[in-house]
């Protein structure tokens, strides 16, 4: 992986190829949901593409490099080095590009500034990470909205994830017509159930066969409230709880599992980088979701869902406290998902029901409307048009 290093050939406005020339910002490539969901994009978009992260050039970094997408690493030391706003913008001058997408909020505001500095007009952010009370997992703040709105008005339009996104950000002060909606999306043939997956995913994992196992997928941070998830299955005694992901809270989250004596029931399985890298060493997503008997996601402010459509595609039954990529659909795209309150009894409660329906092993589901409706290619596809539209129409101001 380069380090500061030249960021794309010559001063054309297209590659040999004849492609348009992209280059992605984001703020960094640890595993996350955005960094994932850029890494898949780019699998799927038909253009010459770039990606410059700020900082921590992770495991993400190196998934994008082992499909084919160069990627540098700005250097970047902080929110303040205004040192690495000169830097960007030489990278963008030097690249030709046609077009910089930025990612997630450091790097919109830097690469917004930075493109207008490298001589390019034509911008377009991605906001996925916008809640109700939060922007990617910190609180909101007068300060944060008004760099942000300034920044904004320097781009050409800003994709928000989900239309529950895009209202919050006409509510913030974007102007509506700036405002496209592009959803994140799966490759939704990778998720499909296997029964040999699940038998060889459990004794990958020490599952018994006939264990009825809930399933979490996210970042142990506290607004995925995933504590909450642990002490519903203590009180469940034939449930296991199956749960994919790292954080800051991984150590927090086994003493709560030692708090109520659910220790030897709470697997922590790590994070997963989805799609893999070649040759992984173990389960991958499609293969841990199969193991899984339902899917609970308790984080009470989210801007899409994305581990919801997974578990739905994996035919799962789904229980979520909130998922703007479910709500904003009609009642029956989904039929496998059910709402559920955030307290620990709701979900105590929510299990023994879905228990009771479907039996000891509920059933799997066929995959729902709502899991093909977001497939990564509607996704590149609608982009891709919004790229064309950027480059071919009116600049920004």
């Amino acid at each position: 992986m380069s380090a500061r290093g030249k960021s794309g050939g010559g001063k054309s406005a297209r590659g040999k190829s004849g492609r348009l020339k992209v280059l992605h910002v984001i703020t960094g490539l640890g595993i996350g949901g955005a960094e994932q969901q850029l890494r898949l994009l780019l699998r799927h978009l038909p253009v010459q593409g770039r990606v410059v992260t700020l900082t921590n050039p992770g495991p993400v970094a190196l998934g994008i490099e082992a499909d084919g997408t160069p990627v540098t690493h700005l250097g970047m030391t902080g929110n303040r080095d205004l040192g690495a706003l000169p830097r960007l913008a030489r990278l963008i001058r030097e690249g030709g590009y046609d077009l910089v997408h930025t990612h997630l909020y450091r790097a919109c505001v830097y690469g917004r500034l930075a493109a207008r500095l490298g001589g390019v007009r034509r911008v377009i952010a991605t906001e996925h990470s916008l809640g109700e009370s939060q922007i990617e997992g910190r609180p909101l703040s007068t300060g944060t909205r008004a760099l942000y709105l300034a920044s904004e008005r320097l781009g050409t339009s800003t994709v928000a994830v989900s239309a529950s996104v895009a209202r919050r950000l006409a509510d913030w002060g974007v102007a509506p017509d700036r405002i496209q909606v592009v959803p994140n999306g799966i490759e939704t043939g990778r998720f499909a159930f296997a029964p040999r997956a699940r038998r060889l995913t459990r004794g990958v994992l020490g599952i018994p066969e006939d264990a009825f196992v809930v399933g979490g997928v996210g970042r142990l941070a506290p607004g995925k409230r995933f504590d909450r998830l642990i002490r519903a299955v203590a009180s469940v005694p034939e449930a296991r709880l199956l749960l994919v992901g790292d954080g800051e809270r991984r150590e927090e989250l086994r003493a709560v599992a030692r708090e109520c004596g659910a220790a030897g029931r709470v697997l922590f399985f790590g994070a997963c980088e989805d799609p893999p890298l070649d040759g992984p060493a173990g389960p991958m997503l499609p293969e841990l979701l199969a193991a899984m008997d339902v899917f609970v996601s308790t984080s009470p402010d989210e801007t899409f869902g994305l581990a919801v459509v997974e578990a739905l595609a994996a035919g799962l039954p789904v229980l979520y406290v909130a998922c703007p990529a479910i709500e904003d659909l009609p009642a029956d795209a989904a039929p496998g998902a059910r709402r559920i309150g955030e307290s620990v009894p709701e979900l105590i409660g929510a299990l023994h029901r879905l228990r009771a329906v479907h039996g000891p092993r509920p059933v799997r589901l066929p995959a729902p409307a709502a899991a093909r409706r977001y497939d990564i290619a509607h996704s590149a596809d609608r982009l891709m048009t919004l790229y064309d539209q950027a480059v071919h129409g009116r600049p920004g101001p």
